[in-house]
Parts: C-alpha cells; sequence; structure tokens
C-alpha cells in the first residue's frame, strides 16, 4: 500500500471510530439460490447471537430454480428490534447478476464487500468498498473445485467477522454446532472462514463505523423457525395422524413434527404409534384430518393459500357434523399462485369463514415462535372441546424464518378431550343426543368408534340433521342446530387466547394488529414517541372470534389504526362484522402487501400522514 493510500486509511478510520455504529445495523448477503449459503448465513446469525447481541434473520429467496438471486438479511439490534428494516447498511454482494443493484440500494455510509473482480466501487463514492478475492482464497483451502461453490460461502463469514470484531472462537463455535457429527466438513468450513478471517486482517483497513460488541442479552434465549415451533407443540399436544401434502411455506412444519415423532413415538420393539401420510393432494389430507378426528385421534394438517381454498368442503363438513381437526395455515402471497417465497396476512378472511353457507371457523393467531408453540398446543385441545376445525395462522416471514425466542415451557396441564362419553358414563345416563346442547354452550356430546355400548352410535352428518343426527329437513330442526353452532362460537370468545394489551394508557388513537406486524409495530411506536411525541395505544389480537376486551379497546379510543399485510384491510373487516355501529365509523387501515415484512418506518409515515403530522 502507498504511503499516501495509508494514510487516507488511518483517516478514514480515524472517522468512522469518532461515528462508531455499534449493534444496531443490517447485514444484506446477496447470493444465488442453491449456492450453499444457508449455513454459511446460520453460522453468522448464530455468531452475532453468540456475542449477546439481539438478532433476526430473514430470508428472501427464489420460489422456482436452483441459480437465480436470493438474499439474507441478518439484523443486529441492541434495543431488541426484530423487524425487517428497509435499508441494510452493511452488504456482502456475491451474486454477479444482483451486484451493482444491491451496491446501488446500499444507504450513503454504507459497507459492500465483493469480489474483487467485480470493481463495484465505480458504481458508488459514498460507500465504504471492501473487495476480496474469494475465488483465489476459497480455491487454496478447497482442492474439490465441485465444492468451491459452498466453501465460498465460508470465508465471507470469515470477512464479515473480521471486520465486525466478532470473537473467532463463537464463529467457531457456530460452525460446530452447524456440521456437528461431521468432522471433515467442519475442518473444510472452518478452514475457509479462517482464510476469510486472515485475510481481511492482514489486507483489508477497516474503514467504516460498524461493529458488534459483546452484550448479555441473548443469555438462555434460543434460535428457532415458527414452523419447527408449531410442529414441536403438535407434537406436544399428542397428535398421532398427520396428512398433509407438500406446499411452501409449510412443508417444514410437517418435517419438524415427523422428525420428533420418529424420536419419540417409537416403541421400544420399532413399532411407529404414528402416522403420517402424504396425501394425493389437499383434499384429501383434510379428508383424512377429519376421519381421524372422528375416530379420536388428535389429527392435522398443514398447509398455505392455495391448499386452503382446496379443503373448503370438507372444513363446512367439519364445522357442520362437528369434528375436531387442526390446519395450520403458513400464509404466503395470493392470489392464485401468487409469490409463494413471500409473505402476507391475506388468508384471514377466507380461513374465518371457509366453506359455502353460515360458517364461522376458531383461528389462532401467534404473533411468536414461543406462541406458535403454545397454539399449536392448544389448538388441539380447543377443538376437541368445541368439537371443531380449528385453523392456526401463521405466515412464510414467521414459520421459516429464525427468530430469537425465550425457552418454551413444558407443559403443565392435561389434555383437554372434551365432551366424550364412555361406556361406564352411558350406563349411567342410558343414551344420548350427539347434536344435543344439554347444558346451554352449544356442545354436545360425543362417543368414539368402539365405544362397547349398545346406545354409542350415532350418525355424522354433513347434510340435515336434528339433535339425535336423524335426517331432517325440517326448518325449525335445521334453525335450532345452527343456532347451537352460533352458541358454540360465541362460548368460544371466552376459550381462545385473549388479546394483549401492549399498551394501554390514555391516549386517545390505538393500534390493533395481528401476527407478524407486531414486531414491527412496537418499534412504530418507539418512532413515533421519539419524532411526534405522542403516545399511542397497542392491542394485539390472538384470536378469532374477538374477545370482548377487543370491544372495550375500541370503545375507549377516538380513532383505532388496523394494521396489517394485505391489500383488503381483511382484519378490518372482520372487527367491522364483530363490532357495534358506533365503533366501526374508528377504524382506520394502514396496510402493507407487496410481499415483503412489514417494516416499523412504513407504519410510522403511514400514521403520520393520516394524523397529518
Amino acid at each position: 500500500m502507498a504511503t499516501g493510500d495509508l494514510a487516507l486509511g488511518q483517516e478514514q478510520s480515524a472517522i468512522a471510530a469518532r461515528k462508531r455504529v455499534v449493534n444496531d445495523f443490517s447485514i444484506n448477503v446477496a447470493t444465488v439460490n442453491g449456492s450453499g449459503s444457508q449455513s454459511a448465513n446460520s453460522v453468522l446469525l448464530k455468531s452475532i447471537f453468540g456475542m449477546g447481541v439481539p438478532v433476526s434473520g430473514k430470508n428472501l429467496f427464489p420460489s422456482n430454480i436452483a441459480g437465480l438471486p436470493t438474499w439474507y438479511t441478518i439484523r443486529a439490534s441492541k434495543d431488541g428490534y426484530v423487524a425487517r428494516t428497509r435499508d441494510a447498511e452493511f452488504l456482502v454482494a456475491l451474486n454477479p447478476e444482483t451486484a451493482k443493484s444491491d451496491i446501488l440500494a446500499l444507504p450513503a455510509g454504507g459497507v459492500a464487500i465483493y469480489e474483487e473482480n467485480l470493481n463495484l466501487k465505480q458504481y458508488r463514492d459514498d460507500v465504504v468498498c471492501y473487495p476480496v478475492p474469494f475465488d483465489k482464497i476459497t480455491a487454496a483451502v478447497c482442492p474439490e473445485a465441485k465444492l468451491r461453490k459452498l466453501v465460498k460461502n465460508m470465508v465471507f463469514v470469515g470477512v464479515v467477522a473480521q471486520l465486525l470484531s466478532i470473537d473467532l472462537t463463537v464463529v467457531e463455535n457456530g460452525v460446530k454446532k452447524q456440521f456437528a457429527k461431521k468432522q471433515k466438513v467442519f475442518d473444510l468450513n472452518y478452514g475457509a472462514v479462517k482464510a476469510g478471517f486472515d485475510y481481511a486482517q492482514e489486507k483489508l483497513v477497516k474503514q467504516d463505523p460498524f461493529l458488534i460488541e459483546r452484550m448479555n442479552q441473548t443469555a438462555g434465549k434460543i434460535i428457532i423457525d415458527g414452523n419447527a415451533a408449531c410442529g414441536m407443540g403438535a407434537v406436544f399436544a399428542g397428535v398421532t395422524v398427520i396428512a398433509w401434502y407438500p406446499i411452501t411455506p409449510s412443508t417444514s412444519l410437517v418435517e419438524a413434527a415427523t422428525d420428533l415423532l420418529k424420536k419419540f413415538r417409537v416403541t421400544p420393539e420399532g413399532k411407529a404409534t404414528f402416522a403420517v401420510v402424504q396425501a394425493e393432494d389437499e383434499l384429501a389430507a383434510i379428508g383424512m384430518v377429519l376421519g381421524a378426528g372422528w375416530a379420536g385421534a388428535r389429527s392435522m394438517t398443514s398447509t398455505s393459500g392455495p391448499g386452503i381454498s382446496l379443503m373448503a368442503e370438507f372444513a363446512g363438513l367439519g364445522y357442520y357434523a362437528e369434528i375436531p381437526g387442526v390446519i395450520f395455515d403458513v400464509q404466503r402471497t395470493g392470489p392464485s399462485t401468487g409469490m409463494p417465497t413471500r409473505t402476507q396476512q391475506s388468508d384471514l378472511l377466507s380461513v374465518a369463514f371457509l366453506s359455502h353457507g353460515d360458517t364461522k371457523h376458531i383461528v389462532l393467531l401467534p404473533g411468536s415462535v414461543k406462541e406458535c408453540f403454545e397454539f399449536g398446543m392448544a389448538a388441539f385441545d380447543l377443538a376437541e372441546r368445541l368439537q371443531t376445525p380449528v385453523f392456526v395462522l401463521s405466515d412464510l416471514d414467521l414459520g421459516m424464518n429464525n427468530w430469537m425466542s425465550e425457552p418454551f415451557q413444558y407443559p403443565d396441564k392435561p389434555l383437554d378431550r372434551g365432551k366424550v362419553l364412555t361406556k361406564e358414563e352411558l350406563d349411567k345416563a342410558g343414551s344420548f343426543a350427539r347434536y344435543r346442547d344439554v347444558d346451554g354452550d352449544g356442545i354436545g356430546w360425543r362417543t368414539l368408534p368402539g365405544t362397547m355400548h349398545p346406545k354409542a352410535a350415532y350418525f355424522t352428518r354433513g347434510s340435515g340433521h336434528n339433535d339425535a343426527a336423524g335426517y331432517t329437513e325440517k326448518p325449525d330442526e335445521y334453525q335450532a342446530i345452527m343456532d347451537k353452532l352460533t352458541r358454540k362460537f360465541e362460548g368460544a370468545r371466552k376459550l381462545v387466547p385473549a388479546p394483549v394489551v401492549v399498551k394501554n394508557g390514555t391516549s386517545r388513537l390505538g393500534f390493533l394488529a395481528f401476527g407478524t406486524t407486531d414486531f414491527a409495530l412496537r418499534e412504530s411506536m418507539d418512532q413515533i414517541k421519539k419524532e411526534y411525541s405522542k403516545d399511542v395505544d397497542y392491542m394485539r389480537i390472538r384470536a378469532y372470534p374477538f374477545a370482548h376486551e377487543i370491544h372495550d379497546f375500541v370503545a375507549a379510543h377516538e380513532r383505532v389504526y388496523v394494521v396489517e399485510q394485505d391489500r383488503d384491510a381483511q382484519l378490518a373487516s372482520l372487527l367491522k362484522l364483530d363490532l357495534p355501529a358506533e365503533q366501526v365509523v374508528k377504524l382506520r387501515s394502514i396496510l402493507h402487501y407487496n410481499g415483503l415484512p412489514i417494516d416499523a418506518r412504513t407504519i410510522t409515515e403511514e400514521f403520520a400522514t393520516k394524523e397529518g403530522l
């Protein structure tokens, strides 16, 4: 390095040191699908986590074939924010096809690490550029040419770790966890990390202000994705039958549940005590779920929007014939095929009323991976207690991305099988009527197939039936059953997860939201307080039917902004059907539906515009 260049580098380093940005920025890794970048991204994310810094990761990948662009954004936030940010300040550009647009998207003062022959410095003079000979470094540590595109990603982990001052020992531990049972694979990958780290240490002069410094904000926490958490919850709930058809982004939910079932639900003799069936389509899958639920098994399926559309007829059967079952819907962007690897909250209305005729379903709305686990368990209890299909609405962002969480609590309550009559109980009762509402809660007693009692049998009817399960077309008998279903649904308001009051002070303004919108909304509230000196109350909805506390929250505020990730204001529409007329006029919508997870700045700006701030 020439003397002038060295002096310039030292001057830039001094400037950077005075404007240090510590534990508060995002890293965007731009690669190609199928290049093995997932492992490297995971190691980098978990290394920052291992430094005690709150972190989140979001994967933006193509829905079709290998070789197309993919981006992975890691956000480090000393304040614990985990929502997506609009801009990433730190770029790792390894995809020649998108490199120019990627560096042009950087904010001024950002950082770009890239393969040196891309010469990205020609496009920006207001960002710090670190050209690195990734191909040469990779070739030196990986003799097998066919493995180099995979190992190359680990080189960038080493470069980033050195530039951000991430402890190399922490990175090493991350690589060990990633390749725990494969020593040779570990040796190769850690060798690539070390080569990248050494190159950056010897050849690159630190010119940017971004650093990771040790904190103690991740102690005792775990990192997991929502699909794995839902699958785990289902296993803890006692699921024994899973019928499904593969679809992005829900497939890994069933895979996670299946792995646990194979580990914990096999007898010493090697006999499985569960059944996982890949059906020919989603229609068959939910049919199997309802058949198993009718037979007394705890059963489930997992799907996304297109699968939900196919399940409509059977969902109506489950509702009207009152059969338990659990349907996990990991929402993606529609309509039609839409964008299978983008996220949205646009299945809410279709799921709430899925099927023809007057139908209302129980819908649980987890807002974190911890709630994915908890609601994954609760859904089975609710399905059997209420004798109805129960839907759990996650989304791609929550389901497929890594999230930091408190450890899950081991369940301490027995399973709630609801109103099931045994032979002994039938002996005392003498008989029963399957659909009779004996105690006013809208829920009849049921028996399970194989109950050895002459009075245990009944017809399960999807056609018109009376309270004794007999066929009918009598108007009064049909209406009585429909009214009973309404009473059951109304009673569910007190059984489903209650809304969470995040903030409820003296503000005349309120927010309502559900699911992953929560992360951005909490951050936006801090922005609104800081930038406009305004407090806004917030309640997070966690289930449909809506609890009465939601009515009270709307009644207590002059205007309530409903923030959601869909075009058609589906949550607001559902609320308008539920709220008294005088409260409906208070609702305003803030909508986000471009397929990317909502960010705090979008909410803040839309709120400020609507409020005239």
